[in-house]
């Protein structure tokens, strides 16, 4: 039984499952977009994520360690020089998987997995803060609705105590007419 543990085996020993994710995470870095079965791809791209992870801190201890994952300096270039730099104001999520269908040999689930290339726009944590300050602010308008209808009452009450105005006096002298 395999309770709890983590990561496919692909029918590979040790070895070359980190020979493959390595040529796999190098691709990706290189070309910006490979073509592979879905469950490759799945194991792949947490592996390529914590390489621009890497790239993007950009130290020496970071690109030693890019080195040894991936084994090829040309790659480690790219990936520090012109690939980390694309997503230094992304929090996450560089790369992404497009399924495109079933192979025609084996019929495995095919799928690109490629690097995200669309500028990073914090437009969703500006849709999600806005939503409370909403709320705060229609609660902060609610009671200034109330002052208003307040304001009125007060206004009335002030006329109906000042008796000596000319309003009150044709009032008064319309009931001695009536009668």
């Amino acid at each position: 039984m395999r309770h709890q543990r983590t990561g496919k085996k692909l029918g590979r020993d040790s070895a070359h499952r980190k020979a493959l994710y390595s040529n796999l995470a190098g691709a990706l870095i290189e070309h910006g977009r490979i073509k592979t079965t879905v469950t490759k791809a799945k194991a792949v791209k947490p592996l390529a994520e914590q390489m621009i992870t890497l790239g993007r801190r950009g130290d020496l201890h970071a690109r030693r360690q890019a080195t040894a994952f991936l084994r090829s300096r040309d790659v480690v270039h790219k990936l520090f020089d012109e690939v980390a730099p694309l997503f230094k104001d992304r929090p996450g999520g560089y790369t992404r998987i497009v399924k495109i269908g079933p192979r025609p040999g084996d019929a495995a689930e095919m799928a690109y997995l490629e690097l995200v290339n669309e500028e990073y726009v914090q437009k969703e944590l500006a849709a999600r803060t806005p939503e409370p300050a909403v709320e705060a602010a229609e609660a902060a308008e609610e009671p200034a609705a109330e002052e208003e209808p307040v304001d009125e009452v007060e206004e009335d009450v002030s006329e109906s105590e000042a008796p000596d105005t000319p309003e009150d006096e044709p009032v008064e002298d319309s009931p001695s007419e009536d009668a």
